[in-house]
């Protein structure tokens, strides 16, 4: 399946589809450069209450610095397969918006909430 464009929405899918989706909040616990990273990158670990701590690479060094996500709420998809990126196993990937003009703007919720709240 290909990536829709900026301009083209995805197809769509059924409720029962995107039910199928685990998206959950956590809190970013560490963040650190990722050295193997082609793109820069950082490590994030990130701790979904009784998910466990979940780990993932980010290219989001443009927007934000390591001291900056420490203690932050993310929004990651938490049931991909994890995948082999630079060297870290990314058992996660964080939700952003990618924005030609802001970067890669990651998403979070305005109110904090408990470690592993599904997002529906």
């Amino acid at each position: 399946m290909s990536e829709p464009s900026a301009s083209t929405p995805a197809p769509p899918i059924s409720f029962e589809h995107f039910l199928g989706v685990d998206i959950r909040v956590g809190r970013v616990v560490s963040a650190s450069l990722n050295p193997k990273a082609r793109k820069p990158a950082y490590v994030l670990v990130i701790d979904f209450g009784p998910l466990g701590q979940r780990t993932t690479s980010a290219q989001i060094t443009a927007n934000y610095r390591p001291e900056q996500l420490v203690g932050r709420q993310v929004v990651a998809v938490c049931n991909f397969p994890p995948k082999n990126v630079a060297g870290v196993t990314s058992e996660v990937l964080v939700l952003a918006a990618v924005c030609p003009d802001r970067g890669t703007v990651l998403l979070s919720p305005d109110q904090p909430v408990s470690e592993g709240v599904r997002i529906l």
